[in-house]
């Protein structure tokens, strides 16, 4: 499989000017070959290949209105070609449905914070012995190793975000040498609001609210950019102080989510978690606090770090009444509000936590063996036989009408 290593890098100024250079050309080259296409279509003419495009390129670099675009190296401009062909085979995959719903190709703003260009193999870029990056045109770059790279990478693109920093991500090819020792453990999630995560063996994960800690702050900063001038330097330096704030919080979860999933894969063979309808739940009074938890984005890291460590990771259906089914003795008990978080069930009296009988119903929904015992907060009151409440002074019936839960 293939994974993406990013690291932080650290442009000079006349580094950082390059790069702009190779962000513009990338995406002029883009508009072009999109209005190329669109054109095409509106005229009724045949869908243009990607060789004619490539041609194109070619032969516009040799006019005078794109004869800068030799100044940055020729890959980007052909990477930037295939990106608008991924987008259009993407395009067409929804409309035969292979796919999620995706609209058709859309233009790049040059006011776009977010800029990226990447560098094949045969562009020439290298790590030198020093360990900065070495890309074609633009130089070397400081980059901030945090690990070493398990293999060498294919590909490296360089991202600038809406922050204003610089990052290098690269393409690994990893093969079955990650594969971990098989463990007995299996478990089911439940993801929530209250709890973050709550397991089926009974652990509870507390659900960290960065964005809503972070809100005071984020409110000041948003308050001091609507004060600026629009188009003046100071609302440009304000808006880079806010984007670095919602970068702080994005990376806290990012990180909360990494640290949880890698922990959840090692300890455990299987993982059963529950499909939600994150997009129908963010439409709800609850939206914030639903794009604060990230629930999309920690399951994605559990289904790839288990692909990648020989784990199983199981996602039910959302509609198994998970919380309406005592796990104990099976039977559905009916819905219930969200305020009622733990329920006495009727048949076998047991009291039940919502949150872990939810979780050992996901995990038994998706085949897992899970212990029973890990929903239940206290054993209900076992009502006694007739026989053993008190003295009858009276003989009565040999016939016995038993209450409660018989006895074993």
């Amino acid at each position: 499989m293939q994974l993406r290593y990013s690291f932080r890098v650290y442009p000079s100024a006349g580094q950082c000017r390059s790069l702009a250079k190779a962000f513009g050309c990338a995406r002029v080259v883009f508009n072009d070959a999109l209005r190329v296409r669109e054109d095409a279509r509106a005229a009724g003419l045949a869908f243009v290949t990607a060789g004619e495009l490539s041609k194109r390129l070619t032969a516009a670099k040799k006019t005078p209105e794109r004869a800068w675009l030799a100044e940055v190296s020729s890959v980007i401009l052909q990477q930037s070609l295939r990106d608008l062909d991924t987008a259009y085979r993407n395009f067409f995959d929804s409309l035969k449905g292979k796919r999620p719903k995706m609209g058709p190709p859309r233009f790049k703003s040059k006011r776009d914070t977010r800029q990226a260009v990447r560098f094949t193999a045969n562009a020439g870029w290298k790590i030198t012995a020093g360990g900065k990056l070495c890309l074609p045109k633009v130089g070397d770059l400081v980059v901030k190793w945090s690990r070493t790279l398990p293999s060498t990478p294919t590909t490296v693109t360089v991202i600038k975000d809406s922050a204003g920093r610089y990052f290098a991500s690269f393409v690994i090819e990893t093969g079955p040498e990650e594969v971990l020792p098989p463990v007995t453990p299996e478990v089911g999630i439940d993801l929530g609001l209250g709890h973050f995560a709550v397991l089926s063996d009974g652990r509870k994960m507390d659900s960290p609210r960065f964005l809503r800690r972070a809100e005071k702050h984020l409110k000041k900063a948003q308050r001091t950019l609507s004060r600026k001038d629009k188009g003046s330097n100071n609302r440009d330096k304000a808006r880079v102080k806010v984007a670095r704030a919602h970068a702080r919080v994005a990376d806290t979860r990012r990180e909360f989510h990494h640290q949880l999933s890698t922990k959840l894969i090692r300890e455990n063979q299987a993982v059963a978690v529950e499909d939600l309808a994150v997009k129908g739940l963010a439409r709800t009074r609850l939206a914030k606090s639903v794009h604060d938890a990230g629930w999309s984005q920690f399951v994605t890291m559990l289904e790839y770090k288990a692909s990648r460590y020989g784990r199983t990771v199981v996602r039910i259906g959302r509609f198994e009444p998970t919380s309406q089914v005592c796990s104990a003795c099976g039977v559905q008990d009916g819905p219930k509000p969200l305020h009622v978080r733990t329920w006495t069930c009727k048949e076998c009296e047991t009291v039940l936590d919502r949150d872990i009988n939810a979780a050992v119903n996901i995990a038994r929904a998706a085949g897992l063996a899970v212990p029973a015992c890990g929903a239940r907060v206290r054993p209900g009151l076992v009502p006694a036989q007739r026989e053993e409440t008190g003295t009858h002074p009276k003989p009565h019936s040999t016939t016995v009408r038993q209450t409660g839960i018989a006895l074993l």
